[in-house]
C-alpha cells in the first residue's frame, strides 16, 4: 500500500507531499519548502524512514528544509542538474523576496527523463517538464487510490507556471503540459507546487491556457 500526504510548507505555501510505503515505512519527500518540523512530526506519524527527498525545481520556496530533511535522515537529495544554476543563486533568490536564506546541502543531479526513484515498492516516476526553469521535473506515482502526478510549478488547478524567471521559456512549458503531462490519464490526481489538487482531465477541459 502506497499513501500520499500533502501539506503546505514554508513561507509561500510550497505543497510538501510525503509519498510512503504503508508496508516497509520508506518513503520519498518531495519539495521540502520549509517547516522543517511539521514535514518531521507527519514523517513520525507515519511512522516513515526517508530513502530520498527531491524536488521539482530549485525555486527558494521548494527547497527551504531540504538540508535539515537530509540532516536528520541521511537521505539523497535530488534534482535534474539543470536547475543546479538556480540552487547556486539562493542567496539571490532570498534577497529579492526578502526572505530569510536556507541552509545549503549536497544535491545530486540525477534527476533524468523516463527514469524513477525507489523506495520500498514506491517508483516515482521523472518526467522532465522544462518551461518554468530549465529543470522542471514532474514526478508520476501509482498509489492504491490511482495515479497522482506532482508537477511542481508547471501546472496547476486553471493556471500554469510562470515564466518570467530565470531560464523561463513560454514555449518549452506549453510543450512540456502537451508532450509530458497532458498525456496523462485524465483521472490522474495533480498536485502543484501551490494551491489545491486537481485532475489531467478537469486541466485538460477547464485550465483556460490549455483550452485556447
Amino acid at each position: 500500500m502506497i499513501t500520499v500526504e500533502t501539506f503546505p510548507a514554508g513561507p509561500l505555501g510550497c505543497n510538501c507531499s510525503l509519498v510512503v510505503d504503508a508496508t516497509t515505512k520508506r518513503a520519498i519527500v518531495v519539495d521540502p519548502g520549509g517547516d522543517f518540523e511539521l514535514i518531521e512530526e507527519r514523517l513520525s506519524a507515519l511512522g516513515a524512514t526517508v530513502d530520498a527527498i527531491v524536488h521539482t525545481h530549485t525555486h527558494i520556496d521548494h527547497v527551504g528544509a531540504t538540508a535539515a530533511v537530509q540532516r536528520k535522515s541521511n537521505a539523497r537529495a535530488c534534482i535534474h542538474e539543470a536547475d543546479r544554476f538556480l540552487y547556486d543563486l539562493l542567496p539571490v533568490q532570498a534577497a529579492m523576496l526578502g526572505v530569510p536564506l536556507p541552509e545549503t546541502v549536497e544535491m545530486e543531479g540525477s534527476l533524468k527523463d523516463g527514469e524513477s526513484l525507489s523506495a520500498g515498492s514506491v517508483e516515482l516516476g521523472v518526467l522532465h517538464t522544462p518551461g518554468h526553469t530549465p529543470g522542471s521535473v514532474t514526478f508520476v506515482v501509482k498509489t492504491d487510490d490511482g495515479t497522482r502526478v506532482f508537477s511542481g510549478d508547471t501546472l496547476f488547478r486553471r493556471g500554469i507556471g510562470r515564466t518570467d524567471l530565470w531560464g523561463g521559456d513560454s514555449g518549452l512549458i506549453m510543450k512540456s503540459l502537451r508532450e509530458k503531462i497532458l498525456t496523462l490519464p485524465d483521472d490522474a490526481i495533480v498536485v502543484p507546487g501551490h494551491g489545491p489538487e486537481t485532475t489531467i482531465g478537469e486541466e485538460r477541459a477547464k485550465n483556460p491556457f490549455l483550452t485556447r
